[in-house]
């Protein structure tokens, strides 16, 4: 019990010489000379509260500390934050764009990502499968050509093809009598 009462004596004393130097001299005129000085009641005081705490009463005590704020200890603010800050160092506004120019603008971005990945797996490619693909090239162009004869030869008139047949058959015969 006689430690609390000389603990709290204690901090009394310690917040009385705190409030003492906040008089002003107005405040030190209208005292009268029997009052004493450190007497915290009697002195007006800052406008500011005082702490109910001194650092140096009890360091089992929890001091308040600032909440730590969700939003700006966010990764997205941060980098945001972050961005902010460089535009305006190289003297560049905000971007007051519309949503729908933000969003076209994004899409050509991923296209031109898109096409610079294309491009990079191309240039990855093996000798191996770059020589394949040429000849599966070739390959595809004469399957082509030939859907294209055949078509030529079933759209050609009933004359045409006779006159084929007689051609191919003219120098088979030329042949036959030499013989």
């Amino acid at each position: 019990m006689q430690k609390s009462v000389e603990l709290l004596r204690e901090t009394h004393i310690k917040r009385s010489a705190t409030f003492s130097c906040s008089i002003n001299h107005d405040d030190r005129d209208n005292l009268s000379e029997d009052t004493d000085l450190k007497d915290p009641y009697l002195i007006r005081r800052n406008t500011m509260a005082e702490p109910d705490y001194i650092d140096e009463d009890n360091p089992e005590l929890i001091r308040p500390q600032k909440l730590i704020n969700p939003v700006k200890s966010s990764r997205n603010h941060q980098d945001l934050h972050r961005e902010l800050l460089m535009n305006q160092k190289r003297g560049l506004a905000p971007q007051n764009k519309p949503e729908l120019q933000k969003v076209m603008e994004k899409r050509k971005r991923d296209q031109v990502i898109k096409q610079q990945k294309e491009e990079e797996a191309q240039k990855k490619k093996s000798d191996l499968e770059i020589e394949l693909m040429k000849r599966q090239q070739k390959l595809e162009q004469l399957e082509l050509e030939k859907q294209k004869i055949q078509e030529e030869q079933e759209n050609a008139p009933e004359f045409v093809k006779v006159k084929g047949n007689l051609r191919r058959a003219a120098p088979e015969s030329a042949e036959a009598p030499d013989s």
